[in-house]
């Protein structure tokens, strides 16, 4: 997630200050990813340094003002212009652990399966909801749009985790049954296999 990003888009509208952009971030994304004061101001220091941003004195209550440069609004429509690399994708926890699962001693993997599809669909329920809720309100509301953009891509996200589950299950059980059918290896010279390391992903 790119913090220092969605600090530059809210500061396009005009100036603020570190709680209120803070604010206004778990305002846009539903607190989905929800900011402390610390991240939000460490942010706005390293902004600064980079010539992003600049102080714009503060308010009548004392708070120091943040404004965008022109090198931030250039760097902010090349993020809006840029595609997100997906050719390096991040450590997903749920595909490790199956990874890891898979022949481990003592792990029934189908059972894993099994529990982290319940509380997948749990999840999709519940963030069904809260998409019903955003729909209900005005739609029209720049921020109840922007929530109704995050809480969709979340339920697709479960509704894809859900279906990737059920393929996992579905080829354990083959390889099962194809293990159970496959004749014993040979003994001897040369008959043993040695694995070589996978090919990185590409896209």
């Amino acid at each position: 997630m790119s913090i220092r990003h969605g600090l530059l888009a809210l500061l396009e509208q005009g100036p603020r200050y570190g709680s209120q952009l803070r604010t206004e971030f778990e305002s846009r994304t539903g607190a989905t990813w929800p900011l402390n004061v610390g991240q939000v101001y460490t942010t706005l220091s390293r902004l600064e340094r980079d010539g992003m941003v600049t102080q714009d004195g503060k308010d009548d209550a004392g708070h120091a003002l943040y404004s965008i440069s022109d090198d931030g609004r250039t760097e902010l429509r090349s993020w809006f212009e840029t595609p997100v690399d997906r050719s390096s994708p991040p450590r997903d926890e749920l595909a490790i652990k199956l990874a890891m699962a898979v022949g481990a001693p003592g792990v029934d993997i189908t059972a894993v399966i099994q529990s982290q599809r319940s509380h997948t669909l749990k999840a999709m329920q519940d963030y069904t909801r809260l998409k019903a809720q955003a729909l209900a309100e005005d739609p029209a509301d720049r921020d109840g749009v922007a929530w109704l953009l995050v809480v969709e891509q979340l339920i697709f996200q479960a509704e894809a985790e859900a279906r990737w589950l059920d393929h996992c299950e579905t080829r354990l059980v083959r390889l099962a049954v194809a293990a159970a059918t496959e004749p014993a290896p040979a003994t001897g010279r040369g008959s043993a296999r040695t694995a070589g390391p996978r090919p990185p992903l590409r896209r």
